[in-house]
């Protein structure tokens, strides 16, 4: 695959990344559980987007567990100069492969090891502290104590930067009192904009905002005003619904997952897709008819 041509950059924890990254989740298992099914496939994506251009890939410990991260070291080790690695604590997997919250300092600290055990690294590049609130939306209440311990870890140098994941524009306050705050990773996609006045806020003070669920997760987008207007620029809908994320703000870097090489190969080049005013104007008009959501 050819080199992909990146919307520009933007800082991470003072480093430059290209505004198309690469998510790490889909490598492990069904539900993000154990192996996965061709493990020689997932090292293949892995290689191919870095070779691409993608600098910024996004992981957890928990993923899996072990799993994503013990393919990407396989895959990547030594890591290039350029490339960064974020990832996440705040969660264990349960033996039914439940989600489970893991928000103590000693929880945290765990994590971070897991992390750097894993990775194969000394220090990590950034951890966002993963609220579980609603799962996938945040709830309200003081994240004091989880940032506290992140901050901890940071000082001893095992953590270069810390984000956040799953929070409030409230709680995204609260950290800033504690540690300089690198990303905040929310739910946000298309369709799912409630996070408007917080990316605009963010882009406002140089802070990257990260959309998991950018297509739109376990249950992807479908909409036939979102295919219609993908026709029309001869791009799929899920091309649209990225390039739509870098029109948004410039300090959006997208994520998306995969564990096929055909996938990656059409989420790479979701980044050179130009969207005319006009279609600019439907997609955002999408959002606003399906806000409940």
């Amino acid at each position: 695959m050819s080199n992909f041509t990146p919307v520009g950059t933007f800082p991470l924890g003072g480093r430059p990344v290209h505004r198309v990254g690469y998510g790490a989740m889909q490598l492990a298992g069904p539900g993000v559980f154990g192996p996965p099914k061709d493990r020689s496939a997932a090292i293949a994506v892995l290689r191919e987007a870095v070779a691409a251009g993608v600098n910024h890939i996004d992981t957890s410990d928990f993923y899996g567990p072990h799993v994503t991260n013990q393919i990407i070291r396989e895959a990547l080790h030594p890591y290039p100069d350029d490339l960064v690695i974020v990832t996440k604590v705040g969660a264990v997997r349960g033996e039914d492969a439940s989600w489970i919250p893991a928000p103590e300092p000693e929880d945290i600290k765990r994590g971070v090891h897991d992390n750097l055990r894993n990775l194969g690294v000394d220090t990590l590049d950034v951890v966002n502290m993963r609220i579980m609130g609603r799962v996938h939306a945040p709830a309200e209440g003081s994240i004091e104590k989880q940032v506290a311990a992140l901050a901890e870890l940071q000082r001893q140098g095992l953590v270069r930067h810390i984000g956040l994941s799953n929070v409030t524009a409230a709680q995204v306050t609260e950290a800033q009192g504690i540690a300089e705050i690198v990303c905040v990773q929310n739910h946000y996609n298309l369709i799912q904009r409630d996070d408007d006045a917080l990316v605009d806020e963010l882009a406002g003070k140089g802070i990257a905002y990260v959309p998991f669920f950018p297509l739109g997760g376990f249950t992807p987008i479908q909409s036939s005003a979102l295919s219609k207007v993908a026709q029309t620029i001869g791009a799929t809908p899920m091309q649209v619904a990225l390039a739509w994320l870098l029109y948004r703000a410039p300090n959006i870097l997208l994520i998306p997952g995969t564990s096929s090489l055909e996938h990656l190969r059409e989420n790479m080049q979701a980044a050179q897709w130009r969207l005319p005013d006009e279609v600019r104007a439907e997609l955002d008009a999408m959002g606003r008819v399906n806000g409940e959501h």
